[in-house]
């Protein structure tokens, strides 16, 4: 049976909440669900770039999608599944059928649902290999919201691996994650050691705005402040790799 992930146990959640957004979201956190309804309707249209083209930020109720990050890794995110359209898609964590239909392949450890299989990212070994492998805001939960003895950066690094092996030779795997939540992951993405094929570093610099800046600009951006969740993410690309070296595509 798969462990329980932290915040989704009863006794520990609350907790957990506080160390990580601060007790001041106990009572933000509800008043945006309640009101996002209302909230919606009356904020602006809005554009960020990425990677030199225009992509209008998402704005949804689930998970507060308009307050915070997800407002542009979902339109990051379907910008890569309209690339793969009709090719073999991996999703590592139930998050894109939250917002639209999806007819990928999902894998999350803990969350249930239909379409979803409960497997660790690192014991998946399916028949198939995939043109595509996508995870938004994931990665950065792995060894630090679960119980979990090595260490976030150890088990961040081995499912980074298992993803990498998963993908056809020309395949991509593509993840966002904010920056400032996990220190770990912050470190990887510090000395370079994730081994990718490409980053992508996108600020928020008001409620609605953000921009593409360096790594270094985004590494200095604080985690739950000024704006609710992250200031910054990063999107990571990278490669397949075969017995840890990258494959020449």
């Amino acid at each position: 049976m798969s462990r329980k992930h932290l915040y989704n146990t009863t006794i520990g959640k609350v907790p957990w909440f506080i160390k990580r957004f601060g007790a001041s979201e106990l009572i933000l956190k509800p008043l945006r669900v309640a009101f996002a309804p209302v909230i919606i309707p009356l904020l602006p249209p809005k554009f960020f770039q990425y990677q030199g083209k225009p992509y209008p930020c998402f704005y949804h109720g689930y998970n507060m999608t308009w307050a915070g990050e997800r407002m542009i890794e979902v339109p990051i995110a379907r910008s890569y599944l309209d690339q793969y359209s009709g090719r073999e898609v991996l999703e590592v964590g139930n998050v894109l059928s939250h917002y639209f239909a999806v007819s990928h392949d999902i894998l999350d450890k803990f969350e249930r649902g239909p379409r979803i299989i409960n497997k660790d990212i690192v014991e998946f070994d399916p028949a198939k290999r995939y043109d595509l492998i996508l995870s938004i805001s994931t990665f950065e939960h792995i060894g630090f919201d679960d119980d979990s003895d090595a260490s976030s950066g150890k088990k961040i690094s081995d499912a980074i691996a298992a993803c990498r092996r998963l993908l056809k030779p020309d395949g991509k795997f593509v993840m966002t994650v904010p920056l400032g939540y996990n220190p770990d992951l912050d470190r990887l993405i510090r000395s370079s050691e994730l081994d990718t094929s490409g980053e992508f570093y996108m600020r928020r610099v008001q409620k609605l705005d953000w921009e593409p800046t360096s790594r270094e600009e985004a590494l200095r951006c604080p985690y739950k402040g000024p704006f609710p969740y992250a200031s910054a993410i990063l999107v990571a690309e990278f490669s397949k790799t075969e017995d840890g070296k990258p494959v020449a595509t």
